[in-house]
């Protein structure tokens, strides 16, 4: 009789744990939001093992430690205040580091953890289970559940789980495809910079805020900038257009670099480049361009290649909503005033309302007036 209990609370877990893996894995396959389903692999993890705390760490992978995905308790915005984890310290460091489960179901039987439940008496540490996110031989994060109910050692609790582990493994994967997908889509393979189709969509952004998210009512002021290299078939002509392709990777990470953080830098085709500057009105967007455009004049470009370019750019600037808005209408007035400058000086700024500016001081006079000239080679 009893040994006929036993195995109806053994099937009656299992039929648990079934329930589990089928909603875990109509998650994984409804949803391609990873933090939904790390939140629904943790809850359902901690509705079985019934911690007093627990939390999913993430590896970083850039700076070499962990930090907080999930924790209990916690908000997303709390989360970023939490403590970063050392590889290799702590509980979940030691997981991570080694790759190892890590399963205590009483700490203070085990030396080093009793004196590391110790060293940090606020956790109030009586078991640990802690069990390693990975993808191979390589650790993507940690799940760590502390003073949990249930029975630790019992080998189908461990490879329970473990698969819930396996779970957010694949989750995890598959949202890293995904995220690389869409950066192949919105990015231009020359350049790296965002492509056309994605300056778009961010314009349509821009252009379509909420009226809610207005200050007062207004629209959010940006600027946009277009960009032409001067002659740059010189280019292509004289050195072939690999070194053509190699040119405009290194403008387009000089005009990154100059924008910064907060802004972005598109390919729009062929020589063509644009800036999309949220938050920058007339003054601060002309004040960047005439910048950009006297650093161009300065500097020498593929100089690794023995080659020491010498690169010019004309460029139109424009306001929202001022100078247009609508997508159409803004993209139009910084093309205008591009074309502006393509058409007479070369070599300069010209702003919408205001146009080629004649403050900037005159290029250097070189002999044919070519736009790109070679140094040296």
């Amino acid at each position: 009789m009893k040994e006929h209990r036993k195995f109806e609370v053994i099937e009656s877990r299992q039929m648990d744990h079934l329930r589990v893996f089928h909603d875990v894995a109509r998650t994984l396959t409804t949803s391609l939001d990873l933090q939904e389903i790390l939140s629904a692999i943790m809850d359902k993890m901690a509705s079985f093992f019934g911690p007093e705390r627990w939390s999913l760490l993430m590896v970083d992978e850039k700076l070499g430690d962990l930090y907080f995905a999930i924790a209990v308790g916690e908000t997303a915005a709390s989360l970023k205040n939490l403590p970063r984890v050392e590889m290799g310290k702590g509980v979940a460091g030691w997981v991570a580091a080694t790759g190892n489960p890590l399963i205590v179901p009483d700490v203070s039987l085990d030396p080093q953890w009793a004196a590391f439940a110790r060293q940090n008496p606020d956790l109030k540490i009586q078991s640990i289970a802690c069990v390693p996110i990975r993808q191979g031989s390589k650790t993507l994060g940690v799940i760590q559940l502390h003073n949990s109910k249930l029975d630790l050692l019992s080998e189908y609790s461990i490879s329970f789980l473990r698969i819930l582990c396996d779970y957010a493994a694949i989750a995890i994967q598959n949202s890293r495809s995904m995220t690389l997908i869409q950066e192949l889509t919105i990015t231009d393979d020359c350049t790296s910079l965002y492509n056309a189709r994605h300056l778009y969509t961010q314009l349509e952004q821009l252009v379509n805020v909420p009226s809610a998210s207005r200050v007062k009512g207004q629209r959010g002021v940006f600027s946009l900038v277009f960009m032409d290299m001067d002659r740059f078939k010189t280019v292509n002509d004289t050195h072939g257009h690999l070194i053509g392709s190699r040119l405009l990777a290194e403008v387009g990470d000089l005009l990154r670099r100059k924008i910064g953080p907060g802004c972005s830098a598109f390919r729009y085709g062929g020589d063509e480049f644009v800036l999309l500057l949220p938050g920058f009105d007339k003054i601060a967007a002309t004040d960047l361009t005439i910048d950009i455009c006297l650093t161009l004049r300065k500097l020498s470009f593929l100089n690794g290649a023995n080659l020491q370019l010498k690169v010019a750019g004309s460029f139109g600037v424009a306001t929202f909503p001022e100078d247009g808005d609508t997508v159409h209408s803004i993209m139009k007035a910084a093309d205008t005033m591009m074309y502006e400058v393509k058409n007479s000086t070369r070599n300069n700024v010209a702003v919408h309302g205001i146009g080629v500016l004649k403050t900037l001081p005159p290029p250097p006079r070189r002999g044919d007036d070519s736009g790109i000239h070679m140094i040296a080679g």
